[in-house]
């Protein structure tokens, strides 16, 4: 069976050299505030669901938590495994199928790591088990993109230069679907990867969350913590609860 678009394109060297520019000073705010926000205790366990390369996961830890990060990439945890420690551990788990059931006070999925699959059912089970990680009070902290937005202000093409390499950038919006698509050369060998990420709403997630047993208890447009507005924000940030 061919591996799906995000089994290819997460585990590839050249996604994070096309996003190495990613602010970890913008990702370390956003989990200050959410830290003076849900004042966490200092056991508190803290799972961090689809966690890359782990910079949200090890800011955490630095900040006193016992944290665990789970990434579907291989290659994302060998790059995580250097920066365990006894209260920071990495490990290879696709986030659809359950893992520690009522273990941790806080679940983590941020930076659109969400909306890849084909079935609004898979999402639904994702959020479940996302749900069964969580200790009764547990609360789960979920970070996607205002795709209003991202539609409104759609940028057809574009191509990045970084390292020395070409990215030819396209966008699309269809079947429910943001798509863009990433072609560029590297040693004379011609690359093509996809992002197929879901046209998921505020409506949408209210719906998947109270299917998947969770209630919404506070709802932000960016990682300021400020309210959300489908045409301005840039983000669509929850934090939930077991019902």
């Amino acid at each position: 069976m061919p591996k799906k678009w995000f089994q290819n394109w997460f585990n590839s060297p050249f996604y994070h050299i096309l996003y190495k520019q990613r602010d970890d000073e913008e990702a370390e705010l956003f989990i200050d505030n959410l830290c003076t926000l849900l004042k966490p205790a200092k056991d508190s366990r803290m799972l961090d669901i689809a966690c890359g390369r782990g910079r949200h996961a090890i800011y955490l830890n630095k900040k006193g938590f016992d944290v665990t990060g789970i990434d579907l990439s291989v290659a994302n945890i060998k790059y995580a495994h250097s920066f365990e420690n006894s209260r920071l551990h990495f490990l290879v788990h696709d986030m659809r199928y359950l893992f520690y059931i009522n273990y941790f006070d806080f679940a983590f999925n941020l930076f659109t790591s969400f909306g890849y699959f084909e079935t609004e059912k898979e999402h639904i089970n994702a959020l479940k088990t996302f749900r069964k990680s969580l200790k009764a009070d547990g609360k789960l902290v979920f970070d996607y993109m205002n795709s209003q937005k991202i539609i409104n202000k759609l940028v057809l093409r574009e191509v990045k230069e970084v390292d020395g390499i070409e990215f030819h950038i396209s966008r699309t919006v269809k079947d429910g679907k943001i798509i863009k698509t990433i072609d560029f050369e590297h040693h004379a060998k011609h690359y093509s990867f996809k992002e197929e990420v879901r046209d998921f709403k505020l409506t949408d997630f209210e719906r998947m969350f109270k299917l998947a047993g969770l209630e919404i208890a506070h709802t932000f447009g960016n990682y300021e913590l400020n309210a959300f507005d489908i045409n301005h924000s840039d983000r669509l940030i929850f934090v939930c609860e077991k019902i």
